[in-house]
């Protein structure tokens, strides 16, 4: 009874996985590299919520198994900055606080992004971006990021949902 208790679902696992894709994704070094984004962690939030979001929104288009996976992936996603959260040392009574700033930039930041990556409007994108992840008001300092972003988005719209689960092709990061 207790190992019934304490074990994990299959479908909360795929939360999980989703979530690792994405994080696995955002973490590659030519992001740093080429695209000269800085190694700090609001950075690799920045990054984190856009491939949470580009996945998100390729997961939705698969009907209701797509808007299933699509609420695990963000779960987790919510989940794990809770987690990352409390691993930094903030406290218990802070932790719901700092969630809330967190959760507030992070819906500020899915609403500037879906839009734009939604209609390949890079323009609009890299404006976004340059604000978010470079702290710049030069648009062109997102544009960059602003092509992989609608590209990858573009790519994983042509995977099948299985491709995307597991294995999903990105686009190049490039300068």
């Amino acid at each position: 009874m207790l190992r019934n208790l304490f074990r994990q679902r299959p479908d909360e696992r795929q939360g999980d996985a989703l979530y690792a894709l994405a994080v696995e994704q955002a973490r590659q070094p030519d992001f740093y590299t080429a695209l000269g984004v800085a190694d700090r962690i609001d950075a690799r939030f920045e990054l984190y919520t856009l491939h949470v979001l580009i996945l998100f929104l390729r997961l939705k288009q698969d009907g209701e198994r797509g808007e299933v996976a699509a609420q695990k992936l963000f779960d987790t996603y919510i989940s794990s900055l809770d987690n990352t959260l409390r691993e930094l040392g903030v406290g218990d009574v802070s932790v719901g606080k700092k969630m809330r700033k967190l959760g507030e930039s992070l819906y500020g930041r899915m609403n500037a992004y879906e839009g734009p990556l939604s209609a390949e409007d890079e323009g609009a994108l890299a404006a976004s971006l340059a604000k978010n992840v470079y702290e710049s008001v030069d648009a062109e300092t997102g544009a960059a990021m602003a092509r992989y972003a609608v590209t990858s988005r573009r790519n994983l719209a042509a995977q099948s949902f299985e491709t995307v689960s597991k294995a999903p092709a990105w686009a190049e990061i490039a300068a």
